[in-house]
C-alpha cells in the first residue's frame, strides 16, 4: 500500500467538497434532519391532535389557524405528521441499512478470504436467497411477527444484505492476493483477525458508498409496505403511510398528497447525489 489509509481519505474529503451537488444535497438533507426534529417543538399540534374547530376537518394550508400544511381527514395537523413521519422514515432506512451492511460485510468478507469449498456454499445461499421474491419475503414477515417498527427495520435489513454481500466478496478475493495480507498469514494470525484489521478497513470506501445508496432503497421499500398497509400502524406514520393517505383523496384534499411525496421525492433525490458524489471522491482512479 503506497499511501496510508488518513491520507486516501483526506483526498476523498477535498474531492467531496468540491462537488456541488453533492455538498448541496447533504446540506438539504441536514436541513430536513433538522426540521423534522425541531418542527414539534415550534408548530402548535401534536401528531395526534385533532382540531374539532375545523369544518370540514381536512383542511388546506393557512397560517390564521396555525395549520401551515393543512389537515388531513380526521382534522390532525399535517405538518407535524410529516415531521414525524420524515423521523420514522429515516429511522428505519438508517436502522434497516446497518442491519445489512453487518450482515453483508461479515459474510462476504469472510467467503472472499477463505475461499474454496466455503466460498462456494456460503455464496450458493446467497443465489437461493436472490431467487425468492424480496418483498413477498419481507410481507410475510410483517403478517406473521406482526407489524411493528422494529421488526420492519429487521426484515428490510436482514434480507436486504445480499449485493452488499457479493460486493465486499469481490473486494475480498482481491485483497486476499495482496502482499500485507501474505504478511499477515506468514505471521500465524488467525483468519478472523485478518478478517477484522486487514479485509475489513480495505473495503470501508466501497461499504460507505453503497451504504448511501442503499438508503433510499430501504426507504422506498418501507414506503411501498406503508402503501400496502404493513407499515408502521398508529399512531406513529411515515412517508410512506402520508403518501398512501393523501392518494386517497388526491382530487378533494391535494395538500395532502403534494407535501409528503415532496419531501420524499427530495430526500431520495439528495441521498442518490450524496451517493454519487461518495462513489466518485473515493474512486482510486482520482487519487
Amino acid at each position: 500500500m503506497t499511501e496510508s489509509r488518513p491520507g486516501i481519505y483526506a483526498g476523498a474529503w477535498r474531492r467531496l467538497a468540491r462537488n456541488r451537488a453533492a455538498v448541496g444535497a447533504l446540506a438539504v438533507l441536514a436541513l430536513l434532519v433538522v426540521l423534522s426534529l425541531v418542527g414539534p417543538a415550534i408548530g402548535s399540534y401534536s401528531i395526534d391532535h385533532v382540531d374539532w374547530s375545523l369544518n370540514p376537518l381536512a383542511s388546506p394550508p393557512s397560517l390564521a389557524n396555525g395549520h401551515w400544511l393543512g389537515t388531513d381527514g380526521n382534522g390532525r395537523d399535517l405538518f407535524a405528521r410529516l415531521c414525524a413521519g420524515t423521523q420514522v422514515s429515516l429511522l428505519v432506512a438508517l436502522l434497516a441499512t446497518a442491519v445489512s451492511l453487518v450482515i453483508g460485510v461479515a459474510w462476504g468478507a469472510t467467503a472472499g478470504y477463505l475461499g474454496g469449498r466455503v466460498d462456494d456454499w456460503m455464496m450458493r445461499v446467497v443465489d437461493v436467497l436472490y431467487a425468492l421474491p424480496y418483498m413477498f419475503f419481507v410481507i410475510i414477515l410483517t403478517v406473521v411477527f406482526g407489524r411493528s417498527l422494529l421488526l420492519i427495520f429487521l426484515a428490510i435489513g436482514a434480507v436486504g444484505w445480499l449485493t452488499m454481500a457479493r460486493i465486499v466478496r469481490g473486494q475480498s478475493l482481491a485483497l486476499r492476493q495482496q502482499a500485507f495480507v501474505d504478511a499477515a498469514i506468514t505471521l500465524g494470525l488467525p483468519a478472523h483477525r485478518i478478517i477484522a484489521r486487514h479485509i475489513v478497513p480495505n473495503v470501508v470506501g466501497t461499504v460507505v458508498v453503497y451504504a448511501t445508496l442503499t438508503v433510499p432503497q430501504v426507504i422506498l421499500f418501507e414506503s411501498f409496505l406503508s402503501f400496502l398497509g404493513l407499515g408502521v400502524q398508529e399512531p406513529l406514520t411515515s412517508l410512506g403511510r402520508l403518501v398512501a393517505e393523501g392518494a386517497l383523496d388526491m382530487e378533494s384534499s391535494p395538500w395532502l398528497l403534494l407535501g409528503p411525496s415532496a419531501v420524499l421525492a427530495l430526500i431520495l433525490l439528495c441521498l442518490n447525489f450524496f451517493g454519487d458524489g461518495l462513489r466518485d471522491a473515493l474512486d482510486p482512479r482520482q487519487r
